[in-house]
């Protein structure tokens, strides 16, 4: 920690929420500081109390859910103050940046208006009208807008990299010393995920501000802080400088979020998983959080918390063992930074999806303006084969795969899955129609939104089951060997989707693509909202089936490196065209488009010491 008094200090901060007269803990003795212009990233699983620490310091807990304990700025302690205190800190002095920035902006308010409507001259009197707009146009040049009509644009009008770079330069615009920036780049491209981080790093560092990011993502961690703490079922885990942390990681956790990131510069045989799920921090109370889940636990490590202790200069850990495990960690971790498997030889069998040169250009009907989404792009699948299409958000991949399962049309070219032409599902006849819908499944990036969220889990693969064979005898046998073979128990099919995490939701989406025997699925952004651990699991999962059952993918992705894990051949997409393809090792060890070379700088990494 800083030798000089922090510009924010937490102690032991508890969280709870009431349902009933059940109480449930969310978070518990959290600490954490941050000093003047310096970055702390606040990295973990989902369910770990990253977003509900940084709501509780700013007094936003949603109803029903309260925090204690001490959060000390500006000699104040923040949880004490009332509502009316609470607001005139946040904005002014504690600035708030969410994931996604139509919670932080007024849809019903033009952008530069969001950015200057609460400004005021050096006398403290409003702005007027033509100085509000000055300030809120310059107010956007630094956070990378040079168009001044943005200022008047309303933020459904913008794509979402711009959107998000207006919701900083709004929670910026008043000068705060301290920035939470919870989740800010997850749903963007790693292009503007770039730009974004920069742009707020840049800021934060000329203006001095304290930054705290939140963040699943170990990259973003390592490339934007200065200091990284660890939050795992409410718990600080481990604290420290980032690059130490991320070269010589002390608690088993850190080191197991480390390993399932997957590798941008070589492939391995199966991505390191961390077992299990995050449990709730009232189930693990009496011992380490992280024992059930840990290699290296020992019965000793469920017999009371362990306290945050020193594992060496600046940097503490949570952990028991951690003297003891030291070297097996290291060691653990040196082999997976050497281990590596040669990439698979190209597919010889013939391509059971044959993409050519198609076109779709939506818009033109009122106001004359039209997108061109695909511009004579083609492209081949071979019948088990990995196909990887990677581009920026508009880049047009989701509007081709949609085109292949007959939920858009193509304006030209042609479609041929399995030797159907698949160009217009509407003129079919019906037996191939149905055949079609049994070669090619879909799994989208949000199984929560393609979930029904009344029915079980069982209702739901069972209707996926009457639908492509009505004459199905045991459909509950073959419920249950969906789940198997998706890595859940049978007795998943009584629960329903709100009872799942993520990573079990996108399980269950995998099954019911499963259900219909397909020959090929269509994976669109599949594990791009998943934790990296998650992450791991699923992908994993993907490999497993396409072995067993020889499925083929077309796997939608903007992240290279699990590009890297997935694609036997990868093809490139910019502005609705296809700027180059090949073989996944070829193209991401030589690109040889700007554009490729482009996408693969822009991923995060760590920053020097």
């Amino acid at each position: 920690m800083s030798a000089a008094e922090p510009l924010l200090r937490v102690r032991d901060l508890r969280i709870a929420s009431r349902i009933g007269t059940r109480e449930r803990t969310i978070a518990a003795g959290v600490e954490l500081e941050v000093g003047e212009g310096e970055a702390l990233a606040i990295v973990g699983e989902s369910g770990s109390g990253k977003s509900m620490t940084a709501r509780a310091i700013v007094g936003l807990l949603p109803p029903g859910v309260h925090a204690e304990g001490e959060v000390a700025y500006g000699g104040r302690d923040l949880l004490r103050l009332s509502r009316r205190e609470l607001t005139a800190v946040r904005g002014s002095e504690i600035a708030l940046i969410f994931q996604d920035p139509f919670t932080m902006l007024n849809p019903l308010m033009r952008c530069g208006e969001q950015i200057a409507e609460l400004l005021c001259d050096d006398g403290g009197r409003r702005l007027r009208r033509r100085a509000r707009r000055a300030e809120a146009v310059r107010r956007l040049a630094e956070v990378g807008i040079d168009d001044a009509a943005v200022a008047d644009a309303f933020p459904f009008q913008l794509s979402g990299g711009m959107r998000q770079r207006v919701g900083i330069a709004a929670a910026l615009a008043r000068d705060p010393r301290l920035v939470i920036a919870d989740e800010p780049s997850t749903a963007l491209d790693v292009t503007t995920q770039q730009e974004i981080l920069e742009r707020l790093k840049g800021l934060q560092e000329s203006r001095g501000m304290g930054l705290i990011l939140i963040t699943h993502d170990l990259r973003v961690a390592f490339s934007t802080c200065g200091r990284v703490e660890v939050l795992y079922a409410g718990a600080v885990l481990e604290e420290g400088p980032a690059h130490v942390i991320e070269a010589e990681p002390r608690h088993p956790y850190t080191l197991g979020l480390l390993l399932t990131e997957p590798p941008i510069d070589r492939r391995l045989d199966a991505l390191p998983v961390i077992p299990g799920s995050v449990p709730d921090a009232d189930e693990v109370a009496g011992g380490c959080a992280f024992a059930a889940r840990c290699a290296w636990a020992e019965p000793a490590c469920s017999q009371g918390a362990p306290p945050l202790l020193a594992a060496g200069l600046d940097r503490r850990t949570a952990c028991r063992r951690a003297e003891q495990i030291a070297d097996e960690l290291d060691e653990r971790r040196r082999e997976l930074v050497a281990a590596r498997v040669e990439p698979p030889a190209p597919a010889d069998a013939a391509p059971l999806v044959e993409v050519r040169s198609i076109a779709k250009v939506f818009g033109g009907a009122r106001d004359g303006r039209t997108v061109v989404a695909l511009d004579d792009v083609s492209l081949e699948v071979a019948a088990g084969e990995c196909v990887a299409l990677v581009g920026e958000s508009g880049s047009g991949k989701t509007t081709l795969g949609r085109c292949l399962l007959g939920l858009e049309r193509p304006d030209s070219g042609t479609l041929l899955v399995d030797g159907i032409d698949a160009s217009d599902y509407d003129a079919l006849p019906t037996a191939e129609r149905r055949r079609l819908r049994r070669t090619i499944q879909m799994v989208f990036q949000d199984p929560y939104a393609t979930l029904n969220p009344a029915r079980t889990i069982g209702a739901t693969l069972k209707e996926a089951l009457l639908v492509h064979d009505p004459r199905l005898a045991d459909v509950r046998g073959r419920v249950d060997e969906l789940l198997v073979q998706v890595g859940l128990s049978p007795a998943y099919a009584e629960r329903k989707p709100v009872a799942l995490s993520g990573g079990e939701r996108q399980r269950v989406a995998v099954a019911r693509a499963l259900a219909a025997e397909p020959r090929v699925i269509v994976c669109d952004e599949a594990v791009s909202a998943l934790d990296v651990s998650v992450q791991a699991q699923i992908l994993n999962l993907l490999a497993s089936v396409r072995e067993q059952l020889g499925v083929g993918y077309l796997f939608i992705t903007h992240d290279l490196a699990v590009v890297r894990q997935v694609a036997d051949r990868v093809y490139v997409l910019k502005s609705g065209r296809l700027v180059e393809h090949g073989r996944c090792a070829d193209v991401l060890d030589d690109p040889q488009d700007p554009y490729t070379r482009a996408l693969i700088g822009s991923i995060p990494t760590a920053r020097t010491a």
